[in-house]
């Protein structure tokens, strides 16, 4: 729940649906959202510039701290399927906001693309972090 009318990291929730499962990701640490923009710019023979922007996607950035196999056996399976010739196709991700008033703010990320970014940190007595980016066509209001 929000605390003192502000959105809180415990707010959001999401789940990563792959054209294979739901992908099961136990850890969770970290969840960054930015939407991509391609810029345009137009000066005139008159010489007043003209900018506009269009949307051309989303980055997000998901880290954890391995709990499990989940991911290394995701991205070990995503490998073999490349180079055995297989498809990739995109999923889906699934977020939801619990807003200051307890309703429901929901989206839905089409057409997702994982990437394997950092497979850990391997260090005597500490926490393994892990890290995977998503590339996303479009973020869908659901609710």
């Amino acid at each position: 729940m929000p605390v003192n009318n502000y959105s809180i990291g415990k707010d959001i929730s999401y789940s990563v649906v792959t054209p294979s499962g739901t992908l099961t990701l136990n850890g969770k640490t970290d969840y960054s959202i930015k939407p991509i923009f391609t810029d345009l710019k137009h000066k005139g023979l008159d010489g007043i510039t003209s900018h506009g922007v269009i949307p051309d996607g989303w980055q997000i950035d998901m880290k954890f701290d391995r709990t499990d196999p989940n991911v290394d056996n995701y991205f070990a399976q995503l490998e073999a399927n490349y180079f055995n010739g297989v498809n990739q196709q995109g999923g889906t991700i699934f977020e939801n906001i619990v807003e200051k008033d307890g309703s429901i703010t929901q989206f839905r990320y089409t057409n997702v693309i994982l990437k394997y970014d950092n497979a850990g940190d391997w260090k005597g007595d500490s926490l393994i972090p892990i890290s995977v980016s998503a590339m996303a066509s479009r973020r869908i209001k659901v609710q």
